[in-house]
């Protein structure tokens, strides 16, 4: 029987097809992105990065990270050399031993720190100019009530609400409102914990009726005391 011969000095190969190769790729670039935002989080909260340096960088990573995270999920193992198939972000972690509970946090909610516990709870925030502070009112005030009214023409699709609600947060922190960290009466503390039940939804899935009533309620909600707080009430 001849034997099989190897060379040592030869380069191994890991895998022999362009598709396997593809898909380690995009389990690598995913695997980068999410050892990237657990650094990016834990500079954050030791203070080694300023809000203004950790906001930008942390959104442009999650946008990263949800397009990479479509890439590996539900692949499927076409071929000996594929890597193994995941259904979700968590059983991605779960397979290459990522045990990074503040990443597993910022994936899900799905936008930076500084927007789901704002600093500051001033109404009249100081050091900014009378003009950009008409400015986020008047964008604050657009974005509550295109949510309110694409919940109620009964859009329930995660595609559809989650960059609507996002807005609606964002400009919440940028306009100064609230009454403190979790907002008037803990209003902003339910609207991002909506973020994160839609976040873990696929595009296409839709919540229930019971829940666009619910969502609808609490954004109102929101809405009233974020008004409030304007008026120091």
């Amino acid at each position: 029987m001849a034997s099989l011969a190897i060379n040592p000095y030869s380069e191994a190969v890991l895998y022999t097809s362009s598709s396997s190769r593809d898909k380690w790729d995009n389990s690598a670039n995913l695997y980068s992105l999410i050892l990237s935002i657990d650094a990016l989080e834990r500079a954050y909260v030791s203070q080694a990065v300023s809000d203004a340096q950790y906001a930008p960088t942390c959104t442009r990573l999650l946008a990263q990270a949800k397009t990479s995270i479509k890439l590996v999920t539900g692949a499927g193992v076409a071929h000996p050399d594929d890597p193994p198939s995941v259904r979700d972000l968590d059983e991605f972690m779960k397979l290459w031993d990522l045990d990074l509970p503040l990443t597993s946090h910022r994936l899900s909610l799905g936008i930076p720190a500084t927007l789901e516990h704002p600093g500051g709870g001033s109404s009249s925030p100081s050091g900014i100019p009378a003009s950009d502070r008409s400015k986020n009112v008047a964008e604050t005030t657009q974005a509550f009530i295109t949510l309110m009214d694409a919940l109620k023409l009964n859009l329930k699709a995660k595609d559809q609400l989650h960059p609507l609600l996002g807005e609606a947060v964002s400009c919440w922190n940028r306009s100064g409102g609230g009454g403190g960290e979790e907002g008037q009466g803990g209003q902003r503390g339910k609207l991002v914990g909506w973020l994160i039940t839609l976040n873990q939804l696929k595009a296409s899935d839709e919540i229930d009726q019971d829940q666009a009533r619910q969502m609808l309620f609490d954004v109102e909600g929101a809405y009233q005391a974020w008004f409030r707080s304007l008026q120091g009430g």
